[in-house]
């Protein structure tokens, strides 16, 4: 009897959790949230699978997921293989003819399938793009810096559109895209782009709901260390201000920002090292990050 009485109390329990997700469902139903996949995320087979499982999730509530991945380790270890020197220039890989070559090669040939067949195992029906398909990302050379300053970073791209009616007909329908981050110019040449960027762009030219990135840091912190769980515009530029958002985060919140102010209703910066932090985040009144608003 004991045992009976405590297994219906895990039930309720399960009932609960779902009852808490109802309102947050409501607002995520039918609207489109973008996710940057990378980090630890990546690395981890058991957060890989907990990152599949929350997308798979987000697609068969009504939700319409789209993932941008990157993939810089899997590109360092080709070049590496293939004798290639990586070199970083404000941030960014500095990509010649050669390195391209290799970006294009592992990012849509390699890591892009991986994220494909691992969500189509978990009962989704993900597509596999970049931005050479139908259009999806066009761009140029990018020649300057985050401040404005002139940078030589070969076939790095500046994105300048975003056919978002190819994401629109995919992601609308039963289908789950997965975005590589290389971009494509008018004469049909290949750029390498950074991957927060991409997801920036596609969540802001779709106006999407929510933009989250799953990144390997609990998310924005105070001066104290304290987890800051919400903030604005105002309260960004602040904190970028006096140094307490420093080094990579800067463009990940610039990229926030940005974001916010073309359109998405809400971006959030979680620690992808969490478990199913995805469904944390979306679902529940605490979260398991930052979420910057307007």
């Amino acid at each position: 009897m004991m045992g009976q009485t405590e297994s219906m109390d895990a039930i309720i329990k399960k009932a609960g959790v779902l009852i808490e997700a109802l309102p947050y469902i409501q607002k995520v139903y039918n609207k489109t949230v973008v996710v940057k996949y990378g980090g630890n995320a990546m690395l981890s087979d058991e957060l890989k699978n907990a990152v599949m499982e929350d997308i798979t999730l987000l697609k068969y509530i009504g939700v319409h997921p789209i993932v941008v991945h990157g993939g810089g380790p899997d590109i360092s270890a080709a070049l590496k293989t293939f004798q290639i020197e990586s070199r970083f220039e404000s941030g960014l890989r500095v990509t010649d003819a050669e390195t391209m070559r290799v970006a294009q090669m592992v990012l849509v040939g390699k890591t892009n399938k991986e994220i494909v067949s691992l969500l189509n195992q978990k009962g989704g029906r993900a597509i596999g793009l970049c931005g050479i398909d139908g259009g999806l990302i066009q761009c140029e050379p990018l020649t300057e810096d985050a401040q404005g300053n002139p940078i030589d970073v070969g076939y790095v791209g500046k994105i300048v559109n975003i056919n978002s009616k190819v994401l629109d007909l995919i992601a609308s329908d039963e289908y789950i895209p997965v975005i590589a981050p290389i971009g494509v110019d008018k004469s049909g040449q290949s750029y390498n782009i950074n991957a927060d960027t991409v997801a920036s762009a596609i969540a802001s030219y779709l106006k999407a709901e929510k933009l989250i990135f799953l990144t390997d840091v609990e998310g924005v912190k105070s001066k104290d260390g304290r987890l800051i769980f919400e903030m604005d515009r105002d309260t960004a530029d602040q904190l970028i201000a006096d140094g307490t958002i420093a080094g990579g985060m800067i463009p990940k919140v610039q990229g926030c920002i940005e974001a916010i102010e073309t359109g998405v209703s809400r971006v959030h910066i979680i620690d992808g090292r969490v478990l199913h932090s995805i469904l944390l985040e979306i679902f529940t009144n605490t979260g398991v990050g930052t979420m910057i608003r307007k």
